[in-house]
């Protein structure tokens, strides 16, 4: 049976729906503290449990990379907060502690808030880059492709490209080096080779603790777990069935946001471990909201509930979208692709 499609209700009116939000906006230092403190302290100690595994003998032990990574894609979330300014009341604390978490997620802060900036300002618009986001053709585009260009935009598609190798190019290698950016200024270097100093010292103070051998067997699996799991995250909050992009005279960041942003309704030891991610629309919608109100917006919004809401059983189906309909305004498998009749070549 075909997974039924995200559910997509109507709002009447998102603009005074994204000032009614705006009243979620205020950090809780308390509570942003506490937040850091029971994410950072579990990631030390199944990292550390996962060393003292393996180093003992016990290679079963590598199976605590898996809560060690959980824990990981959780200092992602809160180091996504610092970037948009949502975690703590400071800007200065929200960058320092962007900057720091960073160095753990191997992800350049202040270059990383640019280009997401960038991906929150464009999303959904057929007409405008999206930095950061994963490269979607529509129908048309991909029957106009040669064979050998079809061919790699397939392999470029496929969920071990996507959720395999990609994760451990983007956050091993295109982290490390903003070649594409050299117009923007020295602050996409600066970011990285400050945060390419900070990995390098913790790395060769961990190797020297522990041991190459050993912290690449530990490290490893974490790092790349966790960059897989983020990487997913990211391709289910706009790659869905039912999502919404339009070229620049339709689109409306409002009601792109609602309707193009998924609400990931994941179970809730998921839902707190990805720090409520899923509730991405909202967030779309509101991006100044820190993670721990998401779900108070949705108490006091229930009919947010109802919105572009994919279940974690019906997320799975979207691995197998990779092209926009423009005509069913869908996005829809490389086999609907054969069922249009292809554009003619001039």
């Amino acid at each position: 049976m075909e997974p039924q499609a995200a559910v997509v209700e109507p709002v009447d009116d998102p603009r005074a729906l994204q000032r009614a939000l705006s009243a979620y906006r205020t950090p809780l230092l308390a509570r942003s503290v506490f937040e850091l403190v029971v994410t950072v302290i579990p990631f030390g100690l199944f990292w550390f449990l996962t060393w003292a595994s393996v180093s003992a003998g016990y290679w079963v032990g590598l199976v605590l990379a898996i809560p060690a990574a959980g824990f990981l894609v959780r200092l992602f979330m809160i180091q996504h907060d610092c970037g948009h300014g949502s975690f703590f009341p400071s800007r200065r604390a929200n960058d320092w502690v962007g900057r720091a978490l960073g160095v753990f997620t191997l992800t350049p802060y202040d270059f990383w808030r640019h280009t997401h900036a960038l991906h929150h300002a464009h999303s959904g618009n057929l007409d405008r880059a999206d930095e950061g986001s994963i490269d979607t053709l529509s129908v048309r585009e991909y029957q106009a492709l040669s064979a050998s260009h079809r061919l790699r935009y397939r392999l470029y598609r496929h969920p071990l490209i996507l959720f395999g190798l990609g994760p451990v190019y983007l956050f091993m290698l295109s982290n490390r080096l903003p070649v594409g950016f050299l117009r923007a200024g020295w602050m996409p270097w600066l970011s990285t080779m400050g945060t390419n100093a900070g990995i390098a010292l913790v790395v060769v103070g961990m190797m020297w603790l522990v041991g190459v051998g050993t912290f690449l067997l530990v490290h490893l699996p974490i790092a790349v777990l966790a960059g897989a799991i983020g990487v997913w995250l990211f391709y289910v909050q706009h790659q869905f069935e039912n999502t919404r992009w339009a070229h620049d005279e339709a689109w409306s960041f409002q009601e792109t946001a609602l309707y193009g942003s998924s609400y990931y309704d994941l179970p809730a030891p998921l839902r707190w471990m990805t720090a409520n991610i899923g509730i991405h629309h909202v967030h779309h919608l509101a991006s100044r909201i820190p993670f721990y109100r998401l779900p108070e917006v949705l108490e006091d919004h229930p009919q947010l509930r109802k919105i572009s809401r994919v279940t974690l059983k019906q997320s799975l189906h979207c691995a197998r979208l990779a092209l926009w309909d423009e005509e069913r305004q869908r996005l829809v498998p490389f086999e609907h692709a054969s069922t249009q009749t292809p554009p003619v070549r001039a």
